[in-house]
């Protein structure tokens, strides 16, 4: 009977444990956010990628083939329209704000809780990253609090007071001091224990010797952003690498547990832009930093939760242009942004010291969108193109001397839409829409992540299973 009464009590002990260990929540938690992806810059990568295999259907990404998904829901307080500081604010914190707040209540004064913060005050180990300037609404949302997301000198000295360990992206927008009792956002997180690196290569070398670190590019550029990754060259930062240095830099204290953030953020600006090419590769240097992840869940998978969502829709991308077929594959054959086209055409201007020919922007024009030459137009796309050469380089003597020539991106903005119409989809504006954004997860917990979901709730989700 004793050892009858023995069995039953270990065997009882035992099921208590396995029961705790079931519950256990996420030891390590990934956030990944890319601002602007609705479910069509979702639907829209799969087609390309298997349209440029000749075959009609969708080729997964590797977080569309997580198995738990849902749909989100992203008003704001004050609009069905959110914007990227509401938006980040209520998937930071759970809290709805208004539009252009960022880390405050609709009072714009209360201060919300981020789960980073939450995750922070803990003990645990805390990373943010994205493609965008580190002080920017979507990452800032997670450490900043300011009545306007503009206010970005603030935001900047915000970052320093968060005592985040890890943070990586584009440099602060403003920096600089702007009284004598104010502080450069640079000499602030130097003070504040940070050390500020330039280029993977440096973070390599630095990393072991901090306990504070943020990453930004070799080189800053003039939008305040990663280079899109369309115009990416040799020594860019990418977000990916980001994402690997805030692993490696967050695993120098394993049993401590991390929560990490990664945006995407220049999906959004070229869907904005309505850039075809360059969402396409923003798409899918998204994926290859969550491929990262995916990684260190298979190594730690009982422990790891990933969650993909985004802020908002961004442009109300359309995979149809009137007919019952897209063509996607064509924009493969867009080598360049918008945006490093009016540069490569201003560039050429000043080298040249003249107005250039109409053979000269058509040869350009053929080698960086592939028209006519690899994608055959129509007369009236043709003419489009003329036109917007006229207008943007028929300006007769003197303008080159007055600076009017360099104003190029009419022909930049052609190329997009042309390049936009052969593609067959379309774009409904310019600026964020109110459509469902979608959430894919995987691993400890993920299956609460499914149905409608309203955006505030998925941090609470992440809050509740990983304890924080």
């Amino acid at each position: 009977m004793f050892m009858k009464r023995k069995v039953t009590l270990i065997l009882a002990m035992m099921l208590l444990v396995l029961t705790a260990s079931a519950k256990k929540g996420p030891k390590y938690v990934f956030y990944f956010i890319g601002d602007g992806m609705g479910t069509n810059q979702v639907m829209g990568i799969q087609y390309y990628l298997q349209d440029i295999e000749g075959k009609y259907g969708y080729k997964p990404l590797c977080f569309t083939q997580f198995p738990y998904t849902g749909l989100v829901v992203t008003y704001s307080a004050n609009s069905d329209v959110t914007d990227s500081s509401a938006a980040g604010t209520a998937l930071a914190s759970g809290q709805k704000t208004d539009n252009n707040v960022l880390g405050l209540l609709p009072d714009r004064e209360t201060p919300v809780v981020t789960i980073a913060e939450m995750a922070h005050k803990k003990g645990i180990r805390v990373a943010i990253g994205t493609s965008c300037s580190i002080d920017h609404a979507t990452p800032g949302s997670f450490y900043g609090h300011t009545r306007n997301r503009n206010m970005y000198h603030q935001i900047g000295n915000q970052l320093s007071d968060s005592g985040f360990e890890f943070f990586g992206g584009a440099e602060f927008r403003q920096p600089a001091a702007r009284n004598d009792d104010d502080q450069d956002n640079y000499v602030k997180a130097e003070k504040a224990g940070y050390t500020v690196v330039r280029g993977y290569d440096e973070y390599k070398q630095k990393a072991a010797s901090t306990d504070k670190i943020i990453l930004f590019d070799k080189d800053s550029k003039s939008d305040h952003a990663l280079a899109y990754s369309i115009d990416q060259k040799e020594g860019d930062l990418k977000l990916a690498q980001v994402t690997e240095a805030a692993i490696d830099f967050m695993m120098k204290e394993p049993k401590k547990g991390f929560f990490m953030m990664m945006e995407g953020g220049r999906i959004d600006n070229a869907c904005h832009a309505n850039d075809p090419g360059a969402y396409i590769r923003e798409m899918l240097d998204f994926d290859e930093a969550i491929k990262i992840a995916y990684d260190f869940y298979l190594k730690h998978k009982k422990e790891t939760l990933i969650v993909i969502t985004a802020d908002h829709e961004t442009g109300g991308l359309g995979l149809t242009a009137g007919d019952y077929k897209t063509n996607l594959k064509v924009l493969q054959y867009q080598k360049m942004s918008k945006d490093a086209f009016t540069a490569h055409l201003e560039k050429m201007g000043r080298e040249i010291g003249d107005i250039l020919t109409w053979e000269e922007v058509e040869k350009e024009l053929k080698e960086n969108f592939g028209f006519w030459d690899k994608i055959e137009l129509t007369d009236k796309q043709t003419a489009s193109l003329k036109s917007a050469y006229v207008e943007t380089f028929g300006m007769g003597p003197g303008a080159l001397e007055e600076g009017k020539y360099f104003e190029v991106s009419k022909m930049s903005d052609e190329a997009a839409r042309v390049m936009t119409e052969c593609a067959q989809i379309s774009w409904a504006a310019g600026c964020h829409s109110g459509s469902y954004v979608p959430v894919f997860a995987i691993g400890a917990g993920a299956e609460q992540f499914t149905g409608q979901i309203d955006n505030k709730d998925i941090p609470m989700k992440i809050k509740k299973l990983a304890g924080y």
